[in-house]
């Protein structure tokens, strides 16, 4: 019989990276092209209008614009801006655009 007793080796002691998944951009919020709008595993939710999907399953903006998320569809989507009107006088080609 040993008069002390073992130093047993656990088996324990791993663990993963976090990965920090979730949504990044909530519904109503303003996105920039190439935001980061989602992180998930697997597609939960899907890519709609203005929105790409990486190879992770990871959705993001391609245009400027408001998130909209569809939760009936699982759809995230980009209700793009509204062109802003040009001030007269600038850039619209008269005279002194010709050089």
């Amino acid at each position: 019989m040993a008069h002390k007793q073992g130093q047993g080796s656990t088996r324990n002691g791993r663990d993963s990276q976090p990965k920090f998944r979730g949504i990044k951009l909530y519904g109503g919020q303003r996105a920039r092209a190439g935001n980061i709008l989602v992180r998930q595993c697997g597609s939960r939710l899907r890519p709609g209008r203005n929105v790409g999907m990486g190879r992770d399953y990871t959705l993001f903006a391609m245009a400027d614009g408001i998130v909209r998320y569809d939760r009936a569809r699982r759809l995230v989507e980009i209700i793009p801006d509204a062109p802003k009107p040009e001030p007269a006088g600038v850039g619209s080609g008269g005279p002194a655009a010709n050089g």
